[in-house]
């Protein structure tokens, strides 16, 4: 199973058919490397705020909605490939989540809000989610953890219990602590669980609009750090802080057998029993 993320730069644009130019031109070049799933960064969806003039809200991205799905939702379905769309606000009710939204070419829709919001979220007035839901792509189980959510190993650990062999991971980071948070826990998700993890980050950075006006990061495809993997785990990565994309095979039989009898089975030798005996924090 071949995927694609990017390192998309999350710069000004003139408006929202701008957006979409930019948005079709990335679909397009990926569209070169052959791949099943095209991955896309957290907060992809705000870069239309960048368009509006006077002092942009992240509150306002609701209203762009509607249209953020009709363009993913038709540019997955011409060029048959399943999008991770990076995340956008959304109403859900009387509260806004920042929710990531994969595409599929036959039509379905896959929406996953954000379970953990960092502070600066929270100051926006965002609300988390409450639930993870696993997502199919190629036949394979998959779960979207958004960028802060992979610093967390409970959900990884959730997902793993479910039968997920690859995390998605669109992140949005605004300095290289923020970037290494990430990529440290994603290299530990892919050790713990023996999984796929898809890191797509932004970079640049839209000045006008508070909390993303600069993005720093770097596109990874992660594995285990076993045989047949690379020593380091990194299957493919980005020039740091480029506007560009990466790919890479995912061997689903490989990934089987680190999971069954790895050099070490991080799954298998669990000891709940002794965590037992712990305290919560």
């Amino acid at each position: 199973m071949r995927v694609a993320a990017a390192q998309y730069a999350l710069t000004p644009v003139a408006g929202v058919d701008a957006f979409a130019r930019r948005c079709e031109d990335v679909v397009l070049q990926a569209k070169e490397l052959s791949p099943e799933l095209l991955v896309l960064p957290e907060y992809l969806g705000a870069q239309v705020l960048s368009a509006g003039g006077g002092t942009p809200n992240i509150r306002d991205l609701p209203a762009a909605a509607e249209r953020y799905r009709a363009l993913f939702a038709g540019l997955a379905r011409t060029h048959s490939m399943a999008i991770l769309a990076g995340t956008t606000i959304v109403a859900d009710g009387n509260q806004l989540r920042n929710a990531a939204h994969l595409f599929h070419p036959d039509g379905r829709v896959d929406v996953q809000p954000k379970l953990h919001l960092t502070p600066t979220e929270r100051d926006w007035g965002l609300a988390p989610g409450d639930q993870l839901k696993l997502v199919e792509v190629g036949g394979r189980k998959a779960a979207i953890l958004v960028c802060y959510d992979i610093e967390f190993p409970e959900l990884a650990r959730m997902a793993r219990a479910q039968g997920a062999e690859i995390i998605l991971c669109p992140s949005s980071t605004e300095d290289r602590h923020g970037f290494h948070r990430v990529r440290y826990t994603a290299h530990a998700r892919a050790i713990e669980d023996q999984v796929y993890v898809v890191v797509a980050m932004t970079v640049g950075g839209m000045p006008a609009v508070e909390g993303l006006r600069m993005s720093v990061g770097q596109a990874a495809i992660i594995g285990p750090c076993d045989y047949p993997f690379p020593p380091g785990g990194i299957l493919a990565e980005g020039e740091f802080n480029f506007d560009m994309l990466v790919a890479a095979d995912l061997d689903m039989a490989a990934i089987a057998r680190a999971q069954s009898g790895g050099s070490v089975r991080t799954w298998q030798d669990r000891r709940p029993d002794l965590y037992a005996r712990g305290t919560a924090g």
